[in-house]
């Protein structure tokens, strides 16, 4: 049951942008890019390094600098220095060409005051004589300039080293240069709004192999205890299975999360939890020296002394006697450790660097701009957007700057990405950033996926993508983004020979993880992830992480359920719409079609060789035929496919409850009522698919003695029958039996129909 496409406002539009766009270089087996998937956008840049010989201001013979940069309405402000002649600022100032009014640029040196600043000297410089700067020439070299008074006369001491220049957004001074697009920002809270490229850890499986213990000593030494082995590492807890014995023997393995550099150690106690969960012994062991693995190979074993009480660093004791707890603990680098969904992964390549191979091409993405974004925070009475955008592919994150206070914000930032599988996707979001009035949360605008393969290798695809989300009251477009991206291959057989391979490393396989363990280490991994990123500075958010990781995706929604089942319903259309076209065939809707299947099942039944070339040859002239209407733009979110745009208000405010719920009783006994008559449905299904089964094996199984002798009979018969007559007889008359004209059909079901109806099934001996 196909439902009607997605409205125009939430399509997707291919656009125009004024880039280059031509610019991938090979070189040998490499592939580098040049700055051109973005519109360029011009910048005077003024580079303030540092100042000398000023002259003192205070009552106390010193002063308090601070430089100031203007450019028409523009100003931007170093920090300050108390009592310091000679400052050293190096700090970059970028002010965008498009909005300049002015036709020079002041840089000005103030002492820093409580009621009025003071004049210290000042620097001005025409927009004419300013030079361009074309990357990758070398960086303009500063210069030491004589500072003026106020009326242009060179005073008798102070110097300041500066750089001007012209230059594009593809400077490497543009990054961490203060924009005049941030004006509203002060130069101390700057970083809060810059560009920053950020590295997830390193994460490793680390893999504990509870074996055994010895010589346990409880409390109550007339009772057997009731032992289990606890391992903690940072804030994950795991412990074995119970047993009773003072030598207890599990042979279990515990899995954990742990990212480079490993700072928290692995915590094992042995507790008896017939004694109110009695510690018997613990160690500590650091993860840094524990053995790394790459493959399935036996690891090592050691045996560690369990203490009651663990010493300080630097004690030492004598031990006499002492538990002891045999272990294995292993790095697994074999596996991808999974912090992303797996249907959205960016990044297949095992945590070992020893296993990585070659990259297959190179990934580029442009972050153009975004139009009609919506309000996101009031500010002075009137709504306000403060919007940056964060790509994410592989361990490597982007965020570009934020735009102060822009619906239309213009970002023009491009990057790049080795590519390692082609069968990966590349997530951009849009946030609006909440930290600049206040310490707000970062809100979610909207974000957008691209699966690279997809696309076509070495073309440019420029579209605006439709950010669409969901929320409590419903879908709602929050505005479009603009992206170019570019994929370019610099191995074809090795992308090609990509298909072949299996899509996770081969520990995955050869000792797989159960999907219990997978969703607790992806969690986990998440956890980690957003904690190390938000500890960067500017940092980004967990809510920001999350919500890029997908984070929830896999809690319970009618939404999403009625989504999958119509996404069933879609990928079984195809043969349901050939069972229908079989049914009027052999119904005679169409005489002469069905004379023409009558035809063609006599040719393949006497040359039954014809039968596999003939389909293989029908399914590659679909393949062709359907080639000129192959998708032209890449995939993007669809509202019809994620049931949004029909979902009740009920089943929204239930897909936004909190985990566990932070609704009414009434509400709550509402929804566990129509969970239950969903599955009610689904479990109805399901028994009827397994009573089809049984029905089959009961054929053999004399369940029904009188069926099975009965289909017994018939199984000889049939041999005997089918072995007299050649096969091309029987299986002409069984085709043209299926043709029958409908004068020789029965209303009534067939007899085989009703036979097999009639076998037994287990539901008999269900309660």
């Amino acid at each position: 049951m196909a439902r009607p496409p997605q409205p125009e406002e939430f399509a997707l539009k291919e656009t125009a942008p004024k880039i280059a766009g031509s610019g991938v270089i090979t070189g040998g087996d490499k592939l580098t890019c040049t700055y051109d998937l973005v519109e360029q956008m011009e910048y005077l840049y003024v580079r303030v390094v540092k100042a000398r010989d000023l002259p003192a201001k205070d009552v106390t013979g010193s002063c308090d600098p601070y430089v100031e940069v203007k450019l028409g309405n523009y100003k931007g402000v170093t920090r300050h220095f108390e009592k310091k002649s000679n400052p050293e600022w190096n700090h970059v100032f970028a002010f965008s060409q498009d909005r300049l009014q002015a036709s020079f640029i002041e840089v000005v040196i103030k002492d820093k005051d409580v009621v009025l600043d003071d004049f210290i000297g000042k620097i001005s410089f025409g927009l004419v004589d300013v030079p361009r700067r074309v990357p990758p020439d070398s960086p303009l070299a500063p210069q030491w300039y004589r500072l003026e008074d106020k009326k242009g006369d060179k005073i008798k001491k102070g110097e300041i080293m500066l750089a001007v220049w012209k230059g594009t957004q593809a400077d490497e001074a543009f990054p961490d240069a203060w924009h005049s697009d941030a004006a509203a920002v002060s130069t101390e809270g700057i970083t809060r709004i810059r560009g920053k490229v950020y590295i997830s850890p390193r994460l490793w499986y680390v893999r504990v192999n509870v074996i055994e213990c010895q010589d346990l000593i409880p409390s109550d030494k007339n009772k057997v205890p009731e032992v289990c082995v606890k391992v903690i590492l940072g804030n994950q807890a795991v412990k074995t299975k119970l047993l009773k014995s003072v030598n207890p023997m599990w042979n279990e393995d515990l899995v954990f999360v742990a990212a480079e550099p490993f700072e928290e150690p692995l915590v094992i106690t042995v507790e008896d939890r017939s004694n109110k969960d009695e510690v018997l012994g613990k160690c500590v062991i650091a993860l840094p020296i524990a053995h790394r693995r790459f493959d399935n190979k036996a690891v090592p074993s050691r045996w560690h002394n369990l203490e009651k009480h663990i010493l300080a660093e630097g004690e030492k004791k004598e031990i006499k006697f002492a538990s002891r707890i045999h272990l294995r603990i292993c790095l697994d680098g074999g596996y991808h450790v999974l912090e992303e969904s797996t249907h959205y992964s960016s990044d297949l390549r095992p945590t070992a660097k020893q296993l990585w191979k070659s990259s297959i091409g190179l990934l580029e993405l442009g972050i153009i701009s975004a139009t009609g974004l919506s309000p996101m925070k009031s500010k002075e009475g009137r709504g306000t957007t403060d919007a940056y955008c964060v790509a994410k592919y592989g361990p490597k994150w982007v965020r570009t700057r934020t735009i102060i206070d822009s619906f239309s914000p213009k970002w023009n930032e491009q990057y790049t990405w080795e590519v390692f599988d082609p069968c990966t996707v590349i997530t951009v979001g849009v946030f609006d950033n909440g930290h600049l009035q206040g310490g707000g949360n970062d809100s979610r605008i909207g974000k957008v996926r691209i699966r690279l393969s997809t696309i076509e290798t070495e073309r440019v695809y420029t579209h605006s993508y439709p950010l669409i989300v969901l929320q409590p009251s419903g879908v709602k477009k929050m505005g479009e983004v603009h992206l170019a991206v570019r994929f370019s291959c610099s191995s074809y057989f090795n992308m090609v020979n990509k298909y072949s391979q299996p899509l996770l490393p081969k520990m995955h396989y050869v000792h797989p993880l159960s999907v219990i363990q997978q969703d607790t280490l992806r969690h986990q991994a998440t956890q980690i992830v957003s904690m190390r990123l938000s500890r960067a500075e500017p940092p980004l958010k967990k809510v920001v992480v999350e919500y890029m990781l997908d984070v929830g995706s896999h809690m319970w929604s009618v939404r999403r359920s009625k989504a999958n089942f119509f996404r069933v319903l879609d990928v079984f259309s195809g043969v349901i719409a050939v069972g229908k076209w079989f049914n009027q065939i052999c119904h005679w809707k169409n005489p002469i079609t069905t004379i023409l299947i009558h035809i063609l099942c006599a040719i393949l039944v006497l040359y039954p060789e014809l039968i596999l070339p003939t389909i293989f040859l029908y399914l590659f002239f679909i393949s062709i035929w359907r080639y000129r209407r192959k998708p032209r733009h890449p995939p993007h979110m669809d509202i019809r496919l994620s049931y949004a745009d029909a979902v009740g208000p009920d089943e929204l405010d239930e897909e936004f409850d909190t985990f566990p719920t932070s609704r009414g009783s009434d509400k709550v006994r509402m929804r566990y009522d129509r969970l239950r008559s969903i599955g009610g449905r689904i479990q109805m299904v399901i028994g009827d698919l397994a009573t089809q089964g049984e029905r089959f094996q009961s054929l053999l199984s004399w369940r029904d003695p009188r069926a099975s002798a009965l289909f017994a009979t018939f199984c000889l018969i049939a041999a005997l029958v089918l072995y007299v007559t050649p096969f091309q007889v029987v299986a002409l008359l069984g085709g043209f039996y299926l043709l029958r004209h409908p004068k020789f059909r029965n209303k009534l079901p067939s007899p085989p129909a009703n036979f097999f109806r009639r076998l037994p099934s287990r539901t008999d001996c269900m309660l």
